[in-house]
């Protein structure tokens, strides 16, 4: 039992972040289209997220917590070298926050500067988040060009959060509002195909152990369904949201399901790639974790705490389903 517990701990915080990336992801990719429509739309935008965004944040801080916890040594590892674009998604979490309530607070000729707050926080996060994935899959390596791919990374994870932000207007607003988004959706969807292929070309190539995982016989032919799964949910993602630029598609959560489904993959595809590492061939999940009871007293915290978020993440979801209303501050 206690060999297992340190990788009942390594999925845990994949799920959580996994379930992050996805949730938040799509309120920070509205925040990042909030300067491409007039006010009204604007505060139609903030109606689609306002009752999730706060609660989707809530799974970042799960997946820190367990890597604080039950794997320190990779924590101390991470952040030492991860501290700055850290440092910088929190500034920006801040700011979209403040921003976010402040925007109806404000006076009307201030409305816009908290608007430019909002979009700037959500930026800032996004491409942080991007960064430290880059860096993450590169081991750490220091140098321009893994300072360069670090950055093109974050440029796609933008473009990706953009394309979940665009699906999820998709279903939550009117047939003008969701025609455009289904344009900003296609344009977002091959900048994240960029940052997919970018990142599933770079693994393998930084490391001699994921090179051999991937294309080694018989593993490759098994593993080649998950890149050819991938472009089929592109080529699907793009014709579906292609007819809803022609406002010709009775099922608008298509996309966003087909979006889900890029980023579950690619979770897949990395996990595969690291395992059992927590960092790139330094740290093994048994290696970073913290004393076995230590890790069963935590665990004990988990299962009463991943459920009550699940149960409310479920709860608020439900509640709040369907197209968004006017928004309103009481």
């Amino acid at each position: 039992m206690d060999a297992l517990l340190p990788l009942i701990f390594m999925g845990l915080m994949g799920v959580a972040m996994l379930a992050y990336v996805v949730l938040d992801g799509f309120d920070l990719g509205v925040g990042l289209l909030l300067p491409l429509v007039d006010d009204a739309d604007k505060d139609r935008m903030i109606a689609s997220i306002g009752p999730f965004w706060d609660a989707n944040e809530t799974w970042l801080v799960l997946g820190a917590g367990i890597l604080l916890v039950a794997f320190p040594h990779a924590h101390g590892v991470v952040l030492t070298a991860l501290y700055l674009p850290v440092a910088f998604m929190l500034i920006g979490l801040i700011l979209r926050g403040v921003a976010f309530d402040f925007r109806v607070k404000a006076h009307a000729d201030h409305k816009a500067l908290w608007n430019r707050a909002f979009v700037a926080g959500s930026a800032l996060a996004a491409f942080s988040q991007g960064f430290m994935l880059g860096k993450y899959v590169l081991g750490f390596a220091g140098g321009v060009w893994a300072g360069l791919f670090a950055a093109l990374i974050g440029v796609c994870l933008m473009a990706g959060y953009a394309l979940l932000g665009a699906t999820w207007l998709l279903m939550k607003t009117g047939p003008a509002l969701k025609q455009r988004a289904a344009g900003w959706a296609r344009r977002a969807l091959w900048g994240t195909a960029v940052g997919l292929a970018a990142v599933s070309i770079a693994t393998p190539l930084v490391s001699e152990r994921i090179f051999h995982k991937w294309f080694a016989m018989p593993e490759f032919i098994l593993l080649l369904q998950v890149p050819l799964a991938t472009a089929v949910l592109l080529l699907v993602a793009d014709r579906r949201l292609a007819r809803l630029c022609r406002q010709d598609l009775p099922r608008p959560w298509e996309p966003f399901a087909c979006t889900v489904g890029l980023f579950m993959l690619a979770a897949i595809g990395l996990a595969y790639s690291l395992y059992p590492f927590l960092v790139v061939d330094r740290l093994t999940a048994w290696q970073a974790a913290a004393a076995p009871e230590s890790l069963k007293f935590i665990l004990v915290g988990v299962v009463i705490t991943l459920p009550a978020i699940i149960a409310y993440t479920v709860y608020v979801y439900r509640v709040f389903w369907g197209e968004a209303g006017e928004l309103r501050y009481e």
